[in-house]
């Protein structure tokens, strides 16, 4: 029995007509409420019903039946006898992951360098990824993060891309500035023709290049880009948001989720320094130790070119500066690296 209604009501009922007006004041009889009825109090009063989430079930079919068939393909594909096609599994995710790092990440989420014309149309950019991610690091972990890590693990991997955002996602992307982004005829073009262009370079391309040059049939070379590689790159890049911000050292900052996760380093070759990345974030390099990542050399290699300029990175003392005071002691014992 619920006291201060004047009435009894199922559990069900409280939650409809309690759950979202903050005018009632609810008590209880400790002897005759259940236990159910209890624990719903007590989401009550923790906010937990301020968000009704909302699904959108055609993403989650989608993903759902990417997975199915991605897990079937994992497991029964033969490798061995299709190292050609193995290979290019591997040359595909290495590329793509090199794309959405050093230009959708690196490059216009973090403005962390710049690059011309021909490097960019390379990089090319996804506009919603920039507004997410600057969204992030501007409101890590709160309502107002659309991966919000406090909604639990699953949520901040991969049910964010299958339910409605927060309204406060909502809120906060309508007051971001995105002008940098939106006068880079590169990623209006690219915004503007996003579906095709993804739907091009993503699967049909991946998938013909088999055929063509190793008469690789078409079933195998569907299995392996359109369902094992995409659905490989994609959760790749996902753990960046879920395990990156469970587990790891924070030897930069001991106050935040964020922090570096060796198993996202070796999926990611090197970005899953991300406790650093979140302290310094407009650093190119998205790790102190740039040495182990090929995206940085790729930069590097870039910049030597002319088509990568004006690279930013702290000095090595501001670093060692920011650990000592803020981090959580692990750093000269797994991060500190000799001066070049």
């Amino acid at each position: 029995m619920i006291l201060g209604t004047q009435r009894c009501i199922t559990t069900e009922a409280y939650i409809r007509e309690v759950a979202n007006d903050d005018s009632k004041t609810i008590t209880f009889d400790s002897n005759n409420v259940s236990a159910a009825t209890k624990e719903v109090y007590r989401m009550k009063r923790s906010g937990f019903f301020e968000f009704e989430t909302k699904i959108i079930w055609s993403m989650a079919l989608l993903l759902f039946l990417l997975h199915t068939v991605g897990f079937y393909g994992i497991l029964t594909f033969d490798y061995l006898q299709n190292l050609k096609t193995t290979s290019w599994i591997f040359c595909m995710h290495v590329l793509t992951v090199f794309g959405v790092s050093a230009g959708a990440h690196r490059l216009w989420s973090h403005k962390s360098y710049k690059a011309k014309l021909p490097l960019r149309i390379l990089l090319n950019s996804v506009y919603q990824w920039v507004r997410n991610h600057r969204l992030h690091h501007k409101y890590c972990d709160t309502d107002a993060d659309p991966h919000n890590t406090n909604r639990g693990f699953f949520f901040s991997h991969i049910g964010w891309v299958v339910m409605e955002n927060h309204p406060k996602v909502l809120k906060k992307s309508e007051k971001l500035d995105m002008s940098d982004i939106l006068s880079d005829p590169v990623v209006v073009i690219s915004e503007k023709y996003f579906l095709p262009l993804q739907f091009l370079f993503s699967f049909v391309l991946p998938t013909i290049v088999p055929v063509y040059f190793w008469n690789e049939t078409w079933g195998r070379a569907i299995i392996s880009q359109v369902f094992i590689r995409y659905m490989i790159t994609l959760n790749s890049i996902w753990s960046i948001n879920s395990i990156a911000h469970a587990w790891g050292h924070r030897p930069y900052d001991r106050h935040i989720k964020p922090a570096d996760n060796k198993i996202v380093n070796i999926i990611l070759n090197g970005e899953g320094f991300h406790n650093y990345h979140h302290v310094f974030p407009w650093d190119y390099r998205s790790a102190e130790i740039a040495r182990i990542s090929y995206i940085t050399y790729l930069i590097d290699w870039f910049a030597k070119l002319g088509l990568a300029y004006d690279l930013k990175y702290p000095s090595l003392e501001l670093v060692k500066k920011v650990a000592m005071n803020r981090g959580d002691g692990t750093y000269l014992s797994f991060y500190e690296v000799p001066a070049p």
